[in-house]
């Protein structure tokens, strides 16, 4: 489970248009994790990154989101919500698990594996600069672009 200061995993990920994405790219990023497109919350989370796409570049700052759901499924999400954000699919969950972030979960006494919603700020060197564990939606964002701020400004 990387922390602050650790180097960012690597991985290559298809992303929505068919496209590919290698990461760390030089490029100081949000990278968030979130369970499962068009559920409320993932929707939410996705929405509010995409309004806040403007300050985030503003700093430099490009934001990714993951989940296990495959690019297809992430091009459908992105045109049903108009999401400006870039998703990447981790069908195989290698770079969930790279993250600790696929982790047994629990509901109504049901054992099961998903992703913890978790996000990191990463520098331009590819280090985690935050990291956010176990979010709540609510102002989540908001406290990203102020770690960012912070960091990048």
């Amino acid at each position: 489970m990387p922390e602050i200061g650790d180097t960012a995993p690597k991985f290559e990920l298809p992303i929505q248009d068919g496209k590919t994405l290698s990461f760390p790219n030089g490029k100081a990023a949000v990278l968030y994790f979130y369970p499962k497109d068009n559920t409320p919350g993932c929707t939410t989370e996705a929405i509010e990154f995409t309004a806040a796409k403007a300050a985030f570049e503003a700093l430099g700052v490009e934001i990714i989101g993951m989940s296990p759901d495959s690019a297809a499924k992430h091009d459908k999400f992105i045109a049903k919500h108009e999401l400006g954000v870039t998703l990447a699919a981790d069908e195989d969950t290698k770079t969930l698990l790279d993250y600790g972030v696929w982790v047994e979960k629990s509901m109504y006494g049901k054992k099961y594996m998903g992703v913890e919603r978790s996000t990191f700020l990463v520098d331009t060197n590819g280090k985690i600069v935050e990291a956010w564990r176990k979010v709540k939606v609510k102002g989540h964002v908001e406290a990203v672009l102020e770690a960012a701020r912070q960091h990048f400004a």
